[in-house]
């Protein structure tokens, strides 16, 4: 049942007893892109079977958890937190990170390597982020959407109290002229805690550094609002603390995700008057004792999670589809702004080529997405190139290209794995259109490789096979066929051992079809086959492609968005093992890889 905000002091219970039996180890662990990140571990002595996982805040490092460790007294649960890169022990200069993006794809790794080095789930997985690491941790949620028992969301960082005027726009005016700037924090050790030996351990420590760099604080603003917006979409438990006196965050924006959030088990803490390292302040014990009650909670409900399957028939998206489906009043100003958008789009924006081919094919078209993948501005006049060259640099369209490099990027590692298990390489790709993306990987993949490519649209297929023939691309084969029946895709031959649903799914509201398609799928692969799939988790542009842009049949493009939670269910659900993810660092397009697993019935394990 869903639990309203609290103002509470937390557990009335004496403080924790220290813990007993937990050895702390000190180990290193090889992330996506072959950094080693540092973390430290602390073991039961009888093998655990649930799992804690720990993400320290910013500037900080494992270290700092050491204390709390002890005082959660979690006897019966491994406890492992990291050195975020940049951080402590693990390597890069400090405070910095390619993308935010980055950080959360490294949580997935962490969690993947616990869950693979030490045999426990993520089933039976809490984790804990505080202040940065929180919203990281939500991020890593929304994304990526990792089955975990409970999410622990310690002072969010969602919105960063910055002092000076214009400070968001002055960073963004800094990182276009510099790609690699810092800023030092301007955060002191008693801002943080009212436990002046606290804050002086945090003054003092050499692993601490107040160095942060302008692109993670910018993409930090960037992802908190996204979160903002979705919350919608996390299902997870979520424990929430906030401090009173908090000098680094605000806490209205955490108040309002929490609000937002449709997890079936969520509560707020508020701790008036404390500093915003709750972990390290003078009453410390009481935000402690709530973790460590949430934690035992989480792990004696035995009650399974509720099933998205029907997501579409009620819920968070399809509340959002049906009020897309309703036209705005006259009256409303961004009904305007987008009647605008559209006559322009309908009579100059003609003049560039791509905006010619949505009108005439359907922007969600095969044909679209040929010229997005392109990505060469074309257009009547040299105004009409121009206007092409905004179009295609749309936030969309920019995901669209980047979610094509993880299809071939993933298509290339998959296609390694059936090599390395001695079987044949054979692709199905079940709504191909002209299959751009796959001629390209075909062309530079050499060895044995058949591939498939299906779809309804004849004149798509026709535009393939010239497209094959001028790469020089010899072992495709199109031929007509429709994604969505599935006696037709049971029947495939021969046997594929790789399948491909790119784009599709996307562009359906209803899950009934989308389980029958993956059904089908399921019959024509053996046992230890692979699907790669894609999915739209979020689009900053949903609502103005709803009152804009129009789709392959003429009407309005109007998209139910599945979280990835639903998308992986429904994967699930026929049989299929997720194995891993990518996703672009705008949060819009993800592709991931699946394994037909036999032990699993209706997304559940045997």
């Amino acid at each position: 049942m869903l639990q309203a905000p609290t103002i509470s002091t937390g557990p009335s219970a004496d403080a924790p007893r220290p813990g007993v039996g937990v050895d702390c180890i000190e180990r290193t662990m090889t992330t996506w892109d072959g950094t080693e990140l540092f973390y430290r571990a602390w073991l039961p002595a009888v093998p655990a079977h649930k799992a804690l996982l720990l993400f320290h805040r910013g500037h900080e490092h494992s270290g700092r958890f050491i204390e709390m460790v002890r005082e959660l007294d979690l006897e019966d649960v491994a406890v492992f937190a990291w050195d975020q890169r940049g951080h402590g022990r693990s390597p890069g200069e400090r405070g910095w990170a390619a993308s935010f993006s980055d950080i959360v794809r490294d949580m997935d790794a962490f969690a993947g390597h616990v869950a693979a080095e030490y045999g426990i789930p993520l089933e039976e997985t809490v984790v804990l982020g505080h202040s940065v690491a929180a919203v990281a941790v939500a991020a890593w949620v929304h994304d990526y959407a990792p089955p975990l028992r409970g999410i622990v969301l310690a002072t969010p960082a969602l919105r960063v109290k910055l002092y000076v005027p214009l400070a968001v726009p002055g960073l963004r005016a800094l990182a276009m002229v510099k790609k690699k700037a810092f800023i030092t924090s301007y955060v002191k050790a008693g801002m943080l805690t009212h436990d002046a030996a606290q804050a002086a351990a945090y003054a003092g420590d050499p692993l601490i550094s107040k160095q942060i760099a302008v692109n993670i604080l910018l993409d930090l603003q960037d992802t908190s609002t996204r979160l903002l917006a979705d919350a919608g979409a996390i299902h997870t438990p979520t424990l929430l603390l906030m401090a009173g006196s908090d000098w680094v965050v605000k806490n209205a924006p955490a108040q309002k995700f929490f609000r937002r959030l449709s997890s079936p088990v969520k509560k707020l803490v508020h701790y008036p008057g404390f500093h915003h390292a709750i972990f390290h302040e003078a009453d410390r014990a009481r935000p402690i004792a709530e973790v460590r009650a949430f934690i035992r909670e989480r792990f004696a409900d035995v009650v399974p999670p509720p099933s998205l399957l029907d997501a579409d028939k009620q819920g968070y998206t399809k509340a959002e589809y049906e009020r897309l489906q309703k036209p705005l009043p006259a009256y409303c100003p961004f009904g305007l702004n987008f009647r605008m958008q559209r006559a322009f789009l309908q009579s100059a924006g003609r003049l560039s080529e791509g905006v010619r081919v949505g009108w005439r094919a359907g922007f969600d078209s095969g044909a679209s997405l040929d010229h997005v993948y392109q990505n060469r501005p074309q257009g009547t006049t040299p105004l009409g190139k121009l206007i092409d060259r905004v179009y295609l640099n749309a936030i969309g369209w920019r995901g669209i290209r980047q979610r094509k490099v993880h299809l071939q990027q993933t298509l290339r590692e998959t296609i390694a794995k059936v090599r390395a298990e001695g079987r044949p390489v054979r692709i199905l790709d079940i709504a191909a259109g002209p299959g751009r993306y796959l001629l390209e990987a075909l062309r530079d993949t050499p060895g044995d490789v058949q591939a498939v490519l299906r779809d309804r649209n004849e004149p798509a297929l026709e535009i393939g096979r010239k497209l094959a023939a001028e790469m020089g691309v010899t072992n495709a084969v199109f031929e007509p066929g429709d994604a969505f029946d599935a006696q037709s895709l049971s029947t495939v031959d021969p046997e594929p051992t790789i399948a491909i649903v790119s784009g599709l799914y996307e562009l359906f509201p209803a899950n009934d079809p989308v389980r029958a398609s993956l059904g089908g799928l399921a019959a024509a692969m053996g046992e230890g086959g692979y699907l790669i799939y894609t999915n739209q988790p979020w689009h900053p542009q949903v609502e103005m492609i709803a009152r804009v842009l129009r789709n392959r049949e003429g009407e309005a493009w109007i998209m139910r968005r599945r979280a990835q939670a639903e998308m992986d269910a429904l994967v699930a659900s026929a049989g299929f093992r997720k194995l891993g993810m990518l996703i672009d660092r705008w949060g819009i397009f993800t592709v991931s890889v699946a394994r037909m697993d036999p032990r699993i019935n209706r997304g559940r394990l045997d």
